[in-house]
């Protein structure tokens, strides 16, 4: 009999077998069950991913993080009570238990790259993950993954996870990025409002009106979202809002992709003209006195001498120079990271320069919830609230209006409020507006006829460029173009939403049958999950929640004879 030394060990084969949700041969080879008669075997797939993916404070699994090199611990708020579970949990999987060190009341309160060891933020109820790398309970994932629970059924897991996020702004200060210490800093897109009423109408739809759970859920989002309207995340003057985190310095959860920095560095020491306020060089002495992150020395090497070994001197080279990434810098790469979009050159290279722009998505995300709250405070008898929230929303869009939009172009663009300028940048968050609901039927229209900048063989791209990053030209995502075809199908492009649904299902099915996964990415334009990844971290996970949700969500809105077309080609 094989036995597993160690829970980690154990986890890591059991993965391998699990994650993938097809029989395993002995010794772990996988075993892949095909079948050409529609989609039942992803579907398949999909249904038993749930439990696979599923974490709670009673599995040993839920505390390993493979993105650090640290063991992690299980963090409980301060002067919380320890639950059985973690007790138990301490028992059986040998896991140490901590508290915080404070009382956290607001995002940033807590440095959380200080709290040492890193860990697991303690959650009260069962979550879904992503997959593979991503062994935690996300903001924006957590959303598409809802609506997959959803449509399989499973509400008990869904409103669950919807008061795990509410135990997070009770406890750590906000929807977070992530329960995990290091994300006690940011938070990640705006969708709980989305998910508060997913859960809420999946109710009434069995009967069940929760009205005091609704209350609840409802006081929660509106104190979360005063997050998005106040300093440090409002855009200048514009009356919109930007991505922003609270911490300093480089994010330790790239700790498992640890050339990134020096990648960063190397890209803006070859391309000059776009560093002036990301690189410190050593005419700075400030700045290189006090570096919030790792330095770097330049060398000029003639052409025999050869490469440079890390942390010797060089032979036959002469430093010239010690450079550092920026505050500046690091302050955009963190608020990157709370967009969800990591990495893409977007706001502009390596997206240093976020926190200076008001994003499209962000705005959009942000009307939603406006919109939203005014239906549910109308559905609590609130109506003196639900016309504030409707007229929030009104001047909401307006500023979109005036600072996002391009009647030229036909196109949303971000907005860089620092240099008062509109970017360029063609991006599929274009499409965030026709889903909120905002874009009157003329813009709609006007982004139709551009649809062709994104409409690719396998689906919508992110992006026109090719920049490396796994969030630009040639990848799509499933949650982008879930959003791309819901906004058309809201604007009554049915059949444009149909050929994107087709294209983005068939080419996940053509390959899960080719290799027995679902991705969290896949490139496009080859129709294929093989990517080459530079900027960022060059996995492609499986797993993968939003994008099992997603296939559950597309197949579902497409009409019958379509659907049971798919796979059977």
């Amino acid at each position: 009999m094989r036995r597993c030394f160690g829970f980690f060990a154990c986890f890591v084969l059991l993965n391998f077998c699990l994650t993938r949700l097809a029989p395993c041969a002995a010794g772990g080879a996988l075993v892949l069950q095909q079948s050409t008669q529609g989609p039942q075997d992803i579907l398949d797939y999909i249904s038993r991913g749930w439990d696979v993916l599923t974490r709670s404070m009673t599995k040993c699994e839920t505390v390993s993080d493979p993105k650090t090199n640290e063991m992690s611990l299980v963090y409980l708020p301060a002067g919380f009570s320890v639950p059985p579970a973690v007790q138990n949990m301490q028992k059986n999987c040998s896991v140490r238990v901590e508290h915080l060190p404070a009382t956290i009341e607001t995002l940033g309160q807590v440095e959380g790259s200080k709290i040492r060891p890193p860990g697991i933020l303690y959650l009260e109820n069962p979550y879904v993950v992503p997959g593979g790398r991503f062994n935690e309970m996300y903001g924006w994932d957590s959303y598409f993954i809802l609506l997959g629970l959803l449509r399989e059924g499973k509400l008990d897991l869904a409103r669950g996870m919807v008061e795990n996020f509410s135990f997070e702004i009770e406890h750590y200060g906000g929807v977070l990025n992530a329960n995990r210490t290091y994300y006690l800093t940011r938070s990640q897109p705006p969708f709980l409002t989305s998910m508060i009423r997913e859960v809420h109408e999946a109710e009434k739809a069995r009967s069940h009106d929760d009205r005091e759970w609704l209350a609840a859920a409802y006081s929660d989002a509106v104190k979360d979202y005063q997050l998005w309207i106040r300093e440090p995340h409002l855009a200048g003057d514009t009356g919109l809002s930007r991505y922003y985190d609270f911490g300093e310095g480089p994010v330790p959860e790239m700790a498992d992709a640890s050339p990134y920095y020096p990648g960063v560095v190397r890209y803006f020491l070859l391309h000059p003209q776009t560093a002036d306020d990301y690189l410190a060089r050593s005419t700075q002495r400030d700045a290189l006195l006090n570096p919030v992150g790792p330095t770097f020395s330049v060398y000029l090497c003639e052409e025999h001498a050869g490469g440079v070994a890390a942390g010797e001197p060089a032979k036959g080279c002469e430093s010239v120079e010690t450079i550092s990434l920026t505050r500046d810098f690091y302050k955009g790469d963190r608020a990157m990271r709370e967009s969800g979009f990591d990495t893409s050159f977007r706001f502009e290279p390596f997206s240093a320069g976020t926190h200076h722009y008001a994003p499209v998505c962000l705005n959009s995300l942000l009307y939603k919830t406006e919109t939203d709250l005014e239906y549910l405070s109308r559905e609590l008898g609130r109506e003196p609230e639900s016309h504030d929230w409707e007229q929030r929303a009104a001047k909401r869009r307006n500023s979109i209006d005036r600072y996002l939009w391009n009647a030229t172009r036909g196109l949303y663009f971000d907005y860089d409020f620092a240099r008062h300028t509109q970017s360029s940048y063609e991006y599929v968050t274009t499409l965030y507006p026709l889903w909120a609901g905002l874009a009157s039927p003329e813009q709609a229209t006007a982004v139709l006829r551009n649809l062709k900048l994104f409409e690719q063989p396998g689906g919508l791209a992110m992006s026109r460029q090719e920049t490396t990053g796994q969030w630009d030209y040639p990848y799509g995502w499933a949650p982008t173009n879930l959003i791309g075809v819901e906004g058309l199908r809201r604007y009554g492009y049915e059949a444009d939403a149909n050929r994107i649904s087709q294209k983005f299902l068939s080419m996940v099915l053509e390959n899960f049958r080719r290799d027995g996964t679902i991705r969290e990415k896949y490139n496009v334009v080859t129709r294929s999950s093989e990517t080459d990844i530079k900027a960022g971290y060059t996995e492609n996970v499986i797993g993968f929640g939003w994008t099992n949700a997603a296939f559950l969500e597309l197949l579902h809105a497409l009409p019958k004879e379509l659907a049971a077309r798919l796979g059977t080609q």
